[in-house]
């Protein structure tokens, strides 16, 4: 099963200091670039998250504060790796809702743009769930047939998952082999960032999902109560999601001038 690609797709997984996405930091990313003639390229990399690897974390990835010390900080790899996923989908295993956020907020740490807006993202993990649910290494014996040996090795869990989807592509009829039919379907709610503090209602309008203000418009609440934009800016929100409320609040600026 060849995938049906129309520009090339980045299948990536990390490895982390935990599961804060606005605070733990990359410690391995391996990154699978697939071509739509299906020429593949890898890159796997340790990155020196520049804060202490709990013990805990460290038993579940095998990656300690020492296999990193030498390594390159994410700031010094950004450039990088955009440039190898910047004409490209992304795809992973829980990669929306873990993987892609986390990604974004390191580079927007390191001063390098990141978006969605040009790109889809096809997560196997949803695919996976919808059809059986279960779990990587559950998945890739269901549908390949092999024990995935290295679990959470960035590389391995990263050619797990590409083989993953093409199996699933191969076992379900259901499954377009097209990569925005399968970021549809992998998809859950309908996120304005990548945390999910920003949703979209019906007309496709930026709302907030949480506290006070939950299912109200961004646009009326910046109207009413201005202070709250500025409170949301110096919290501890994740810093994609801050660019996303600012993006709403410069254009609505903008309209007032018009």
């Amino acid at each position: 099963m060849q995938l049906n690609l129309n520009k090339p797709i980045c299948f990536f997984d990390l490895e982390t200091t935990g599961i804060n996405i606005s605070k733990d930091r990359i410690v391995e990313i391996s990154i699978l670039k697939v071509y739509p003639n299906g020429k593949e390229e890898s890159y796997t990399k340790l990155v020196n998250p520049t804060i202490p690897i709990p013990p805990e974390v460290t038993k579940v990835h095998g990656i300690s504060d020492a296999d990193v010390a030498d390594a390159s900080t994410f700031k010094e790899i950004a450039k990088e790796v955009h440039n190898i996923i910047k004409d490209s989908d992304l795809g992973g295993f829980n990669s929306n809702r873990f993987d892609i956020p986390l990604l974004a907020e390191e580079m927007l740490r390191a001063e390098v743009d990141f978006d969605m807006k040009n790109r889809v993202a096809v997560d196997v993990q949803t695919i996976y769930h919808k059809m059986e649910q279960r779990t990587l290494s559950a998945a890739y014996r269901f549908y390949c047939d092999k024990n995935l040996d290295d679990a959470h090795s960035a590389e391995a869990d990263t050619r797990a998952t590409f083989e993953v989807l093409k199996a699933q592509l191969s076992k379900y009829e259901t499954l377009e082999n097209d990569t925005k039919f399968l970021a549809e379907f992998s998809s859950r709610k309908k996120f304005a960032d990548f945390a999910g503090f920003l949703i979209y209602n019906k007309e496709g309008e930026e709302c907030f999902s949480f506290g006070k203000h939950k299912g109200k418009r961004v646009v009326d609440v910046m109207e009413q109560e201005p202070g709250y934009f500025g409170w949301l800016l110096n919290a501890d929100f994740p810093l994609y999601t801050k660019k996303v409320l600012t993006a709403i609040k410069l254009k609505q600026f903008n309209n007032k001038l018009d």
